[in-house]
C-alpha cells in the first residue's frame, strides 16, 4: 500500500479554527479536513504546510509546532498526518482547490462529516483549541 506523509493546518483567528471542504471529485469528496497536503521530497514538514496553505488557499502563514499526528489506512493509501499549529502573516483564505471553507469551534466541527483521520486529529487536541 502506498504511504504519505502529509500535513493539515491548525489555524485559529478569534478562538475558532479553519476546515475546508474536499472538491466532490476527489477522494472523501464531501468531506471535511484541516486544510494541507503532501510533503514533498526534501520538504520539511512547515516548510510543506506553508506551501500547501499558499497553493490551495492562496494565503502566507509561518508554521510553528506540530500539536497532534495520527497515521490512518484509507482504502487507497496509508498516511501519516501530522497537525502543525500555523499563524496567518498576510491574506484571507481564497477557495482555490476546496469546495467551501468554514471558521469553527470545536463543538461545531464535532457536528461535521470530517475525514477519518481528520476526525482524529480533533480528538486530540480537545480542550486545546
Amino acid at each position: 500500500m502506498k504511504h504519505l506523509e502529509v500535513v493539515a493546518a491548525c489555524l485559529v483567528q478569534n478562538g475558532r479554527f479553519l476546515l475546508c471542504r474536499r472538491p466532490m471529485h476527489k477522494a472523501r469528496g464531501g468531506q471535511w479536513e484541516f486544510p494541507g497536503g503532501k510533503v514533498e521530497s526534501g520538504e520539511t514538514k512547515q516548510q510543506a504546510i506553508e506551501r500547501e496553505l499558499w497553493e490551495e488557499l492562496g494565503i502566507q502563514v509561518f508554521a510553528k509546532e506540530e500539536l497532534a499526528g495520527v497515521e490512518h489506512d484509507y482504502p487507497e493509501l496509508s498516511i501519516r498526518l501530522s497537525l502543525i499549529k500555523t499563524n496567518l502573516i498576510e491574506g484571507e483564505p481564497r477557495l482555490l482547490e476546496h469546495s467551501e471553507l468554514a471558521w469553527v469551534t470545536a463543538g461545531e466541527a464535532g457536528a461535521l462529516d470530517l475525514c477519518p483521520a481528520d476526525r482524529a486529529l480533533l480528538k486530540q487536541l480537545e480542550g486545546r483549541i
